[in-house]
C-alpha cells in the first residue's frame, strides 16, 4: 500500500499538474501554430515563389523516378530527396520558435510589470493590536 500512496503524492503534487497543463497547451499551441503555417503561411510563400506546395519539392535520386510526381508517388518508384519537406518543418520551427520568444519576452515584462508595483505599493499598515503594542512600548520607554 505504501508505494500506491507514494505515487498518489506524487502525481497530485502542484509541479506535476501544472507540468501536465503545460503540456496539454503546448500540444494545442502547436497544432495552431502548425494549421497557421500549413494553411496560412506556406501557402503565400509557394505562390511569391511559384510552387504552391513545398512538400512536393524533390529532386530524383533513382534511375526510375519521375518528376512531377507527389512526393509520396515519387517514393513509392524510389530515393528522392525531399527538400521541400525539409523546408516545410523547418519554416514550422522557426515560427514557432519566434513565436514561443515573442511569449516569453511578453510574461517576462509583465513579469516585471509586477514586480514594480509590489516594491512601488506602500507596505500594508500593520493590524491594530501591533499598533496598540508599539503604543505601549513607546508610553514605556518615555517614563
Amino acid at each position: 500500500m505504501g508505494m500506491i500512496k507514494e505515487f498518489k503524492e506524487f502525481a497530485i503534487k502542484g509541479n506535476m499538474v501544472d507540468m501536465a497543463v503545460g503540456i496539454i497547451i503546448g500540444g494545442a499551441f502547436g497544432l495552431i501554430i502548425k494549421s497557421l503555417i500549413a494553411d496560412v503561411i506556406m501557402p503565400l510563400v509557394g505562390s511569391v515563389i511559384g510552387d504552391v506546395d513545398f512538400t512536393n519539392l524533390y529532386i530524383p535520386l533513382a534511375e526510375g523516378v519521375e518528376k512531377g510526381l507527389s512526393l509520396e508517388e515519387a517514393r513509392a518508384q524510389g530515393a528522392v530527396f525531399a527538400y521541400g519537406n525539409f523546408i516545410t518543418i523547418l519554416f514550422n520551427f522557426l515560427i514557432l520558435a519566434f513565436v514561443i520568444f515573442i511569449m516569453v519576452k511578453m510574461i517576462n515584462k509583465a513579469k516585471a510589470n509586477f514586480e514594480k508595483e509590489q516594491e512601488a505599493a506602500p507596505p500594508p499598515a500593520p493590524p491594530a493590536d501591533v499598533v496598540l503594542l508599539e503604543e505601549i512600548r513607546d508610553l514605556l520607554k518615555k517614563d
